[in-house]
């Protein structure tokens, strides 16, 4: 049973550019650079030195902070520089460049692992090495959130709404390696000692529904629930409302509503590790927009630069006013398509419609529709006012540290009010006064 959540908004959906496209293996690029920094948390210190031999799934960082996950090569071959290197946040972030010498030769540690008398630290320990993190965008690291859910949570939700315009790459693993979705949920199971699952899939993926129920086991500890199309769905505090019904707590976490979410690929990523040994080292992205020439949905090794995949579908219709890393909505622009795929990388969107007319000073013309339509149930534009206004005490007694940042008020706005970008703005003031 589906219970649903109050507020969201209906895009266009795009996704018919790519829904229907199977996974193509993007050639390993010549070069492969990886930040130190792909996920939450504290970077990582590089393990190697410049000109030293690196094998496929070598680590080459390592965590250097308890929120934080080491590094893999993604390559075989020479490590050519390490330097600080342009990154999708728009940084220079230090970074290992590996030129690749077209062998993938294995590090010779990597096998499967034989986890029948695993205790559940140790395979979580396992998960930590293998520097998995979360796929749906934010990258928290994976060892964390199953440590923080042991013995506090009696669901697992695996995330499968994928409720961005454009993006399909959840859609095609859903469709094209659903065993392995579920047989990483078995994994999450058995690491939280659960009998609970639920993978919650939205409705306009209904065509990969029959081969998962095939799939599940008999016993009714991992179901299929099919959810409405509404955007963000996926956005944790609102899948776990609509999938449970229970409320996340302000300020709170998923644990301690009793839950913990897993995007699909994360649960896959899981099932590879003990099946191959293989650490975190490639991503499924979809790369589309209208500007896209053969938009696309493409296996990439992590570190590959954003410009191969854009040539490898075919290039641009016409230059591009804006190229994004994720969804149209949560998406981050990028200044260059020299940046690197990184492990929360789940799409590339390249858009060339005429810029928006710019307006210098919008005004709120209270119409209601960011209150009505925000899933946090907030007041975007009281937030707003009165952080432009620099009334910061104010500001935060409208609770802004628990907007999601899904750009719902924005996109509904018919005064084009940045409200999104407003609260950002607010929220991070607001923590950095907070750490003083």
């Amino acid at each position: 049973m589906s219970h649903g959540f109050k507020g969201g908004a209906h895009p266009d959906e795009m996704k018919h550019l790519t829904s229907q496209k199977p996974i193509e293996k993007l050639p390993a690029p010549e070069l492969v650079i990886l930040p130190m920094s792909m996920h939450i948390g504290a970077p990582c210190q590089p393990l190697v030195a410049v000109g030293d031999h690196v094998y496929l799934g070598q680590k080459i960082a390592e965590a250097q902070a308890p929120v934080s996950a080491p590094v893999h090569a993604t390559i075989s071959g020479t490590v050519k520089a390490i330097a600080p290197m342009e990154h999708a946040l728009g940084t220079k972030v230090m970074s290992v460049v590996i030129e690749n010498d077209y062998q993938d030769e294995l590090d010779p540690s990597i096998a499967p692992i034989d986890y029948s008398a695993m205790t559940a630290e140790e395979m979580i320990a396992c998960i930590k090495e293998a520097g998995i993190v979360g796929h749906g965008g934010a990258a928290f690291p994976t060892h964390i959130k199953l440590s923080s859910a042991l013995g506090k949570v009696d669901t697992v939700i695996i995330n499968g709404a994928e409720c961005e315009p454009f993006l399909t790459s959840d859609h095609r693993i859903l469709l094209e390696h659903p065993e392995e979705v579920v047989e990483g949920v078995k994994i999450i199971l058995r690491i939280l000692n659960l009998k609970n699952a639920v993978i919650g899939i939205e409705m306009n993926k209904e065509n990969t529904f029959e081969r998962i129920n095939s799939l599940l086991p008999v016993d009714g500890s991992i179901k299929l629930v099919p959810m409405a199309v509404k955007y963000p769905q996926g956005a944790e505090k609102q899948l776990i409302k609509t999938i449970t019904g229970r409320e996340v707590p302000s300020g709170k976490l998923p644990a301690d509503a009793g839950c913990a979410v897993f995007n699909t690929d994360t649960a896959a990523s899981i099932y590879r590790l003990f099946t191959t040994g293989m650490p975190m080292h490639r991503r499924i992205v979809t790369v589309s927009g209208p500007d896209m020439a053969v938009p696309k949905n493409l296996e990439v090794r992590i570190g590959t630069p954003v410009k191969d995949l854009i040539a490898f579908c075919g290039g641009f219709i016409e230059p591009p006013t804006k190229l994004l890393m994720g969804g149209p909505m949560m998406g981050t622009s990028l200044y260059s398509d020299e940046v690197p795929i990184i492990k929360g990388t789940n799409g590339i969107l390249a858009f060339a419609e005429a810029e928006p007319i710019h307006i210098s000073d919008p005004r709120c013309i209270r119409c209601g529709r960011c209150v009505a339509d925000c899933p946090m149930q907030l007041v975007p534009t009281y937030i707003y006012r009165a952080a432009m206004a620099g009334r910061m005490e104010e500001c935060a007694s409208f609770n802004p540290l628990d907007c999601i940042e899904c750009g719902v008020c924005s996109f509904v706005c018919p005064a084009k009010v940045p409200l999104t970008q407003g609260i950002r703005v607010a929220k991070q003031k607001i923590i950095a006064a907070n750490r003083k």
